[in-house]
């Protein structure tokens, strides 16, 4: 039980994929502007994660090495047409809003990385958990960065307008503002890990 545990923590914080492993940067910055951006696009690749992670592990016995990685990109791009399809039928403004960066989760390291390094080598009920801890420590990431950079950026919080937008600062609307806010996260990250690791 720790250890599925452990497994299943660690995608939080510890082996976070945006703040300690750093991949899939480009559209985590990308859509950050907005909450609603942030939490569609974490949900989205959270649910492409899982039931990919699932699938390669359930099969991995049958899949032979020599064309692992296209087996791997087809089941991804299966499931990310599925979240792409399912956005544009009913959720057809945050679909628009994110553009192709939900037609790109087929591509994103995040998945292709978790999928060749441990799905492919550990069984469902590990890759299950595996997936759900990096998706949740992805969107949780993404929603901090969304919350901070639409609050600073736009004044507003899921739409609602919150400061007046005489004192908004329009710098956390842009990219350099994304990237202002992602690196204070990653020392905030890395302040905690310190803490918690001097407590050991």
């Amino acid at each position: 039980m720790k250890e599925k545990l452990k497994i299943f923590t660690n995608g939080l914080l510890a082996e976070n994929p945006l703040l300690v492993l750093m991949i899939g940067l480009c559209s985590s910055l990308a859509v950050t502007t907005k909450l609603t951006n942030g939490l569609g696009m974490g949900l989205a690749m959270t649910f492409v994660l899982v039931m990919s992670e699932i699938i390669i592990s359930v099969f991995r016995r049958l899949i032979p090495d020599a064309i692992r990685i296209p087996i791997f990109i087809i089941v991804i791009a299966s499931f990310t047409t599925i979240v792409d399809l399912l956005m544009q039928a009913y959720l057809p403004s945050l679909s628009e809003a994110m553009g192709v960066f939900i037609p790109l989760i087929v591509v994103n390291c995040i998945i292709m990385g978790r999928v060749e390094s441990f799905a492919s080598k550990q069984p469902p009920l590990n890759a299950a958990l595996d997936a759900l801890g990096m998706g949740l420590g992805y969107t949780w990431v993404l929603c901090g960065i969304s919350f901070v950079r639409e609050l600073l950026g736009a004044g507003t919080i899921l739409g609602a307008s919150v400061i007046p937008e005489s004192y908004c600062i329009a710098f956390f609307s842009k990219a350099a503002g994304g990237f202002f806010v992602f690196g204070m996260f990653i020392a905030i990250a890395n302040a905690v890990k310190a803490v918690l690791g001097g407590k050991k």
